[in-house]
């Protein structure tokens, strides 16, 4: 077996596919249950990564390549953070450098694997993938074949997912949807779906039944352990009868559950009913994130749905995280609150990751967590524009993507005075390609109306998020980076609405703009070019769309502008500030540093700034290199 655990996994080195799993017996089936629960700890105790939630599908996971036979049978995850185990079972037990430079990614991954399908770790979106795979399957004749996909039921908060189950009941494609039903998501799962749910699962006089019938038949002999299986086969018509699961039903899609999760005879059985009835079937599995590792199961804010390097013992951190880009938005957003009660906040299911829980603490009714729908997070904040509040919408860069219609048409063209806070814009990097919130900047700039900041330390984002505050007629964006936030960087003085952070010399010959982050790459690069004997300048802004006044002036007889930003090169902001200029008769040339039109691996944040040339050093080689030619 590949990287290190600690500890013997006597079965799960047997285990190189998932056809070993079929000559296993149930004892040898839960010794490789331990092995597995084991080796994530101790493996992603050194990486980090998306624990918790694979902790919870150990069983379930095992269930499914034991029933279907994937690749032939297409096995879907939603979201993929939970896939960790199925890449176990699939022959890729070298978790040594999970989530880095070329080791496994933390997601589902076509290039690994042959039974990886879905690489997009945005939520919501694999029951629409299996509709389409399965009806695929059936017009090719390929009747033998189901499609499976693996949903949480945060996912399901998701209004995608009910668009697909909404086709899926009017189908009848071998389809079996298992709704991993651990009551969260990153946090608990919020709204009606939940309550839902919640009665199915906790229902005492369904839970009083099978605890009779488990205590009275099971492991009884071979008459009674029949009588237990013929009860377990029919618990879903005594189901029907106590607690009504018919928000499945009604839709027109086959319902088996719930089931225990952590029962592998249990979930194999409801499994091969489910393959075996030949169209959409709905499997309700109720599992507990974070299972079997103590630290995990007491964690309320979120069973460690996602750690970095922690002690394995205690699942405390190996290194304290540093005050944050998140944690200065949380401040801020609870002092504007307390000033202002017309400011109320939203967010997708992410109200710890997105810095909003301090303010959820303070003021409960004011915070509005919407599951993972981000498009109705976006429409509602229209409305509560409309109604007179001024509502701040906290998501990562990367899931606003999922809403741009909203942002065009809800909030832009009703002119809603709508701020958004883009958490983890730019380059993230060990999360892979869904990840980076790279797209933001060069979708966002086309929409009328909307104005965008890119604050470059802790001063700028405060005073950013209170500018955009003041915006009652248009919709506002504050983006910054993940991680930690460095040093301020103060102006040395100000051009209109741009800020200079560094001087070389009278009457530069060179004006480097870093935008966001990206400001201290400029003052780098800057000091590196002058050193090379040009005059050279560094500049920046707050607020980079709509082209900032003093532009014009800043870069008055400058030869060369040098733009650095990390998001789009094409079409970003440098490329429209350079349109802008030429069109107002300015005579410099420009050069554009950002991020390519692509998708980017997953590998730390300054591997993936080196491999773009996005460091100070490559910046100054470029501009001097052209300078030459020049």
């Amino acid at each position: 077996m590949g990287g290190p655990t600690g500890k013997e996994c006597r079965v799960l080195e047997r285990i190189g596919s998932p056809r070993d799993l079929r000559g296993l017996t149930y004892p040898e089936l839960s010794e490789l249950s331990s092995e597995i629960r084991d080796f994530l700890v101790d493996n992603v105790s050194r990486t980090g990564g998306h624990l918790g939630p694979n902790l919870g599908v150990v069983e379930l996971t095992i269930g499914i390549h034991r029933v279907f036979e994937s690749p032939h049978d297409s096995i879907v995850f939603d979201t993929g953070h939970q896939s960790y185990v199925h890449k176990l079972l699939t022959g890729r037990q070298d978790f040594s450098s999970l989530r880095r430079r070329g080791g496994l990614a933390g997601y589902p991954a076509r290039q690994e694997s042959v039974h990886d399908i879905v690489e997009n770790s945005h939520a919501s979106t694999a029951l629409s993938w299996a509709a389409g795979i399965a009806r695929g399957h059936t017009l090719r004749g390929e009747t033998g074949r189901t499609t499976v996909a693996v949903i949480g039921d945060g996912a399901l908060t998701g209004g995608m997912a009910w668009e697909a189950l909404n086709s899926l009941g009017d189908s009848r494609d071998r389809v079996v949807v298992v709704v991993n039903d651990n009551g969260r998501s990153y946090a608990p799962t919020i709204g009606g779906l939940a309550r839902k749910l919640d009665g199915i699962r906790i229902d005492r006089r369904y839970e009083d039944f099978l605890g009779w019938g488990k205590r009275t038949f099971e492991n009884r002999g071979r008459l009674r352990n029949f009588a237990y299986l013929s009860v377990m086969h029919g618990k879903r018509a005594l189901k029907g009868l106590l607690t009504d699961p018919g928000v499945f039903s009604d839709l027109g899609l086959k319902y088996i559950g719930p089931i225990d999760g952590h029962d592998l005879r249990h979930v194999e059985t409801a499994l091969a009913q489910a393959r075996d009835f030949g169209g959409p079937v709905i499997v309700h599995v109720l599992t507990e994130k974070g299972r079997g590792y103590i630290p995990a199961e007491q964690d309320a804010a979120d069973r460690f749905h996602a750690v970095g390097q922690i002690h394995p013992e205690t699942g405390l951190p190996i290194e304290a995280s540093r005050f944050g880009w998140t944690s200065v938005f949380a401040d801020e957003i609870v002092e504007i609150a307390q000033e202002r009660p017309d400011v109320v906040a939203l967010t997708a299911a992410m109200l710890a990751p997105v810095g909003l829980q301090p303010l959820a603490d303070r003021y409960p009714e004011r915070v509005i967590d919407v599951g993972i729908a981000e498009q109705h997070a976006v429409t509602s904040a229209a409305g509560l524009a409309y109604a007179g509040l001024h509502p701040v919408v906290a998501v990562y860069a990367t899931f606003l993507n999922r809403a741009f219609d909203q942002v065009l048409m809800d909030v832009a063209l009703h002119r809603a005075g709508v701020t958004f806070m883009l958490d983890r814009a730019g380059i993230t990097g060990d999360d892979g390609p869904s990840h980076n919130g790279m797209w933001d900047m060069a979708l966002l700039r086309h929409v009328p109306g909307l104005r965008l900041a890119a604050p470059r330390d802790e001063p700028t984002l405060r005073s950013a998020l209170r500018d955009a505050i003041e915006v009652d007629d248009a919709p506002t964006v504050v983006r910054y980076p993940k991680g930690a936030v460095g040093a301020p960087v103060p102006a040395l003085r100000r051009v209109g609405d741009l800020d200079v952070i560094a001087e070389h010399g009278d009457n530069p010959r060179v004006v480097v703009v870093g935008l966001g982050s990206m400001a201290t790459t400029a003052v780098g690069a800057a000091e590196k070019i002058a050193a090379d004997g040009f005059a050279t300048l560094a500049a920046t802004a707050t607020w980079v769309h709509p082209v900032p006044e003093g532009l014009e002036e800043l870069i008055a007889g400058a030869d060369l502008v040098v733009t650095v930003e990390d998001g789009l090169t094409d079409a970003g902001i440098g490329e429209e500030w350079a349109a802008y200029a030429r069109l107002a008769g300015v005579r410099a040339e420009w050069a554009h540093h950002g991020v390519p039109r692509e998708f980017l691996q997953h590998a730390t944040r300054a591997q993936i700034v080196d491999d773009l040339g996005l460091d100070p050093s490559a910046i100054a080689d470029a501009t001097l290199a052209r300078l030459e030619q020049d």
